[in-house]
């Protein structure tokens, strides 16, 4: 299953790379990408275990980045 979620205001390039290494490291997550300039991050990870991997991700995009609105869709 792949869920698209929408990063407002993300602002550094750097800090997307570090979120997109950091939810590639949660358990089973199968696939994370984020394109900076479209503020969206795509995770690919089985169906029952998305919840709790957009929690982990949320808690890790708002680490790094404490402005960016994690909106899944």
């Amino acid at each position: 299953m792949k869920k698209v979620i929408i990063l407002e205001e993300l602002e550094c390039a750097h800090c997307a790379a570090k979120m997109e290494a950091a939810v590639k490291e949660l358990s089973g997550v199968e696939s994370c990408s984020v394109n900076f300039l479209t503020q969206k991050m795509e995770i690919t990870a089985e169906e029952d275990a998305m919840p709790g991997i957009l929690k982990e991700a949320e808690k890790i995009v708002k680490k790094i980045e404490p402005d960016v609105e994690f909106v899944v869709k």
